[in-house]
Parts: structure tokens; sequence; C-alpha cells
């Protein structure tokens, strides 16, 4: 909008303060805008807050909705000598294991040289290894080749198979060459070493040739060996990696209590939480007069009633049928009670039959498809909730549009009013000159005719 500074110059009148109460009064017109925008503002925000803890409790029961969530499986190892680690595959047991020996990476360690940067290879030769089991592609050695150039041929071309690195002994420099795999079947035999060597070099001392081994180790007087000391299908499910020769361990895997009972415990406390938040954004405190954004709210009472409805329903199965036959109560206030001795004893004795309840044959049989499904028919497009939040923002841009267009219009009528009051002015000032020149002609006038 244009400045107003300029009015009442010509008239003498406070025009600038007449043009600011003016405006003042146009502009209280988008008050009651404000207000509904803010109130919807707060609506949505509430409804925010409400699907985010319905999607918090949707999630923890998603997570009993499957069968395998009732096999969580705990592995313990006592003694020594190798670690374990248990997969789904894995079935209740105990295993005694007895570690006889660790697998072993076969090596070969070359003749002696006098030097490891000197070059020793006329032409380009061949380098070849022979393996107990299996071949190996020849390693290129180019002309004028130093040992150490050797070591860098085997660690790029024997596709990881093989590690070269170079020993000093005191007395001069030798080729260590490792397999990189564990086991009897991957020990490095021979070697052509000294034939790729030029004719002028001289070697000392004699090849040394280590044979990897496999491990060996006993299960429940099973004997097995392993070429890697990482050994898996040796016992259904579980993983066990050996760590010392000659030692006595104890596997034992047993139903994981703790991890079935988090799971529960989570899913009572996320519907708790829900509960809590509902019942703040629906509160009313009647000696202060304040309500919850929430409070009377419609769709807010349909996401209470559907989800206490699914939580009260039976399943119908052969086995516990409603939440309390596992210890978990409805209270009056709307939230979950856990019977701690109760569900102990379910989850310790009968897991097949909690996963049951929960998980049932299908994705909607048990307990938890039924609060899962009900919670999509709330936050999912066409939901109760999901239908009052599209609601809610169409009003609020609706609203937008309407302040914008409001707040344009009181512009424009502020705008005519100072044009009119310019124009005034402008009148009312010229009126005043003339006033005064008249004033002035007639006491001229007065004067003469003395």
């Amino acid at each position: 909008m244009a400045s107003i500074a300029s009015l009442g110059i010509g008239s003498g009148l406070d025009l600038n303060g007449l043009l600011t109460q003016l405006q003042q009064a146009e502009r209280a017109k988008l008050e009651p805008i404000q207000e509904r925008i803010e109130t919807e503002e707060s609506q949505i925000s509430a409804y925010g807050q409400v699907k985010s803890a319905l999607s918090d409790f949707q999630s923890a029961t998603e997570e009993l909705n499957a069968t395998d969530a009732f096999e969580s499986l705990s592995t313990s190892v006592e003694g020594s000598g190798l670690s374990a680690v248990s997969d789904s595959d894995a079935q209740p047991g105990r295993y005694d294991i007895h570690v006889e020996q660790l697998a072993t990476a076969g090596s070969l360690v070359t003749e002696r040289l006098d030097t490891a940067d000197t070059a020793i290879v006329t032409g380009e030769q061949s380098l070849t290894f022979s393996l107990a089991e299996g071949t190996i592609d020849p390693i290129t050695v180019g002309d004028g080749s130093t040992l150490e150039d050797m070591r860098d041929a085997i660690n790029t071309q024997s596709d990881g198979r093989l590690s070269a690195s170079i020993i000093n002994d005191g007395e001069g420099y030798r080729l260590s060459v490792n397999a990189t795999e564990t086991g009897a079947a991957a020990s490095i035999q021979s070697t052509n070493f000294t034939d790729v060597l030029d004719n002028s070099v001289a070697t000392s001392d004699t090849q040394f040739v280590q044979d990897g081994v496999d491990a060996k180790f006993n299960v429940n007087g099973i004997d097995i060996v392993s070429p890697t000391n990482r050994v898996e299908g040796a016992i259904q499910g579980i993983t066990l990696t050996l760590t010392e020769a000659d030692t006595d361990s104890t596997v034992a895997v047993a139903q994981d209590s703790n991890a079935i009972r988090e799971q529960v415990t989570s899913f009572v406390d996320a519907y708790n939480t829900l509960k809590d938040t509902v019942g703040s954004l629906t509160a009313y405190n009647p000696e202060s007069g304040s309500a919850g954004e929430l409070n009377g709210d419609s769709a807010t009472r349909t996401v209470e009633n559907t989800l206490r409805q699914a939580l009260s329903s039976s399943t119908g199965g052969d086995g516990f049928n409603v939440l309390s036959d596992i210890g978990i109560s409805l209270q009056l206030d709307g939230t979950l009670e856990i019977d701690d001795e109760r569900l102990d004893e379910v989850v310790a004795n009968q897991p097949d039959q909690l996963a049951g309840f929960f998980a049932g044959d299908s994705n909607e049989g048990g307990m938890a498809g039924q609060i899962t499904s009900a919670v999509e028919q709330l936050i999912g497009e066409g939901g109760r909730l999901g239908s009052a939040i599209s609601s809610s923002e169409s009003r609020m841009e609706r609203l937008n549009d309407r302040f914008a267009t409001t707040e344009s219009r009181i512009d424009q009528t502020v705008e005519r009013y100072r044009a009119q009051f310019a124009a005034m002015d402008s009148m009312v000032g010229q009126m005043n000159q003339t006033s005064a020149y008249l004033t002035q002609q007639l006491a001229t006038l007065g004067q003469t005719g003395q």
C-alpha cells in the first residue's frame, strides 16, 4: 500500500490517524478467519499425533503377526575354544563339542637369495604352483623382475588364492607364499621358483613346505572334519567358529523367552502410549474450561471405539481366544495391563499356542492380524482418521484462500480511503488558501475605506 505520511498537510486534519483507525477496523475482519486457521492447524497437528501413535502401535502389532516372532532362540556357550551363532533353522538342544585341532593354511618358502631388489629373471617367465587339490593359473613374471616384483605378481595374479611376502632369515631373502584358504586341500605342494631364475642367480638352502590341515572336532560323539574353522551345517541352524584346539565346550540352544516377552510387552506399551495420546488430546478441564484439540471429535471417538472392539474380540481359535487368556486385560480407563505371572507362564510353557493366538494361520487370522487390519482401516486411504485429516487440510486451504482474498480486498479499500483522503486534503487545502486570500483582500479594502 502507498505511503500515507503526507496526508493532512493541506487540511491540517489528522488524516493519517483516521486512515490508520479505518485500516485497523478493516483488518479486524481477518481475525475470525485467522482464529479458524489456527484452530484447523491445531487440529491437523493433533490428528498427526494420533496417526503417529497409531502407526507405532501398528508396527508393534505387526511384529507379532508372524509365527517366527515366537521362535526366537538363544544360544550360549560354556567353555572355551569356539563361539556359536544360531539362525531360524536351529532347534533347541544341547551339544558337547571337543575341538581336537584347528584348520590352518598351507605355505611354501622358497630357497634363499642374496638380495630382494636385484633383477633375477631374464625374459618373460611363468611361475607355477602345485596345490594338493585343484589348479591355479601360472603367474607371469616379466623380464628383469626382482624378488619383490615376483611377490607383487603373485598377489596380483592369483585371484586372491595366494598371499606372498618376503622373509629375511638373517642370511638372505626368501619368498614366502601362503594359501589364503585353510585346509589340507588348499596346501601348496611345490613351485618352479628356481626354474624361472636367471642361470647366474645363486640360491642357497632348500624350499620349505608346510601342509595345511583340516579342523577336527567332535559333536556329541560324532567326529567331524572341516577345511575351515568356520563350520556351517555340522549342527542344523548353528554356525560354529573354532578358536582353540584341545578344548571342550557345550553349546546350548533354547527358546528365548525374554525376546518373546519383550515383543508382547512392546505391543502393550505401544497401545497404552496411543491411549495416553488420545486421552490428552480429547481431555476437558472443567475448572479451567480448557479442552484438548480433539475434544468431542467424532473421528477420534471412532479410533477409540474401533480399537476397543478389536482388542475385545475373539480369534475363534482352538487355543487362546482373547487377550485375557494370556494375561493381558483391558482396564476401565481403556489401557491394557499385563498379569506378569500369567504371561510368563504362557511364554515359557505354551509358545506355540501363543504364536497361534497372535499370528493365526493367515495374515488376518490371529489377534495381531485383526488389530493390524483395524488400524489400517483407520489410517489408510479413505479411512476414518485419514478422511478427517484430508477434510481438515481442505478446510485449511480454503481458509487460507479466503484470508488472502479478504486481505487483498482490505488493501484495496484502504487504498481507496487514502485516495479519497488525499483528494479531500487537497480540496480543503485549496479552500483554506482561498479563504486566507479573501480575508486578506477584505482587510485591505477596509484600510482603503478609512
